[in-house]
């Protein structure tokens, strides 16, 4: 008998396209007529490489299309330039980032995921950059599960 295997599928779109019935419908063999249109997502971490000006410029349509489609004008977004530790290559200064995430009303970080430089820092970051939003951030809890 052979072995059954995992796979995570992405479904992409507009809001309010049917992501969720043509989801819910699949796993659950239900259409629900009403449906809470809050996407169940607290916080997005952007991530381009310091040594790849092609992924800064990227980085930069996918946070338009992010906005575009979350419809949201406040989002706890952090911005990420990986790989600070290929210093004879990198292209992209620190300054851009910072500006960059500044002009977005974002939190930024350098990180090298090689070397495990600031790695839990991006993920503690962008739990309290939603707590902020959520009004959370005076409780003082706060907990990370990555999926």
């Amino acid at each position: 008998m052979p072995q059954s295997k995992s796979r995570k599928i992405a479904i992409l779109g507009y809001r309010s396209v049917g992501k969720s019935s043509l989801t819910i419908q699949f796993v659950e063999g239900q259409f629900v007529d009403s449906y809470d249109p809050t996407i169940d997502i607290n916080g997005y971490i952007l991530v381009y490489s310091v040594t790849s000006i092609k992924s800064f410029e990227v980085i930069k349509v996918i946070h338009g299309k992010l906005l575009d489609m979350v419809g949201k004008v406040q989002i706890p977004i952090m911005l990420v330039g990986n790989k600070k530790d290929l210093h004879m290559e990198r292209v992209i200064s620190y300054e851009e980032g910072k500006a960059l995430a500044e002009s977005w009303n974002a939190a930024f970080l350098e990180s090298s995921a090689k070397e495990n430089q600031t790695a839990v820092d991006v993920f503690r970051r962008i739990i309290l950059e939603a707590e902020k939003i959520d009004g959370a951030a005076s409780q003082g809890k706060s907990s990370c599960s990555v999926m």
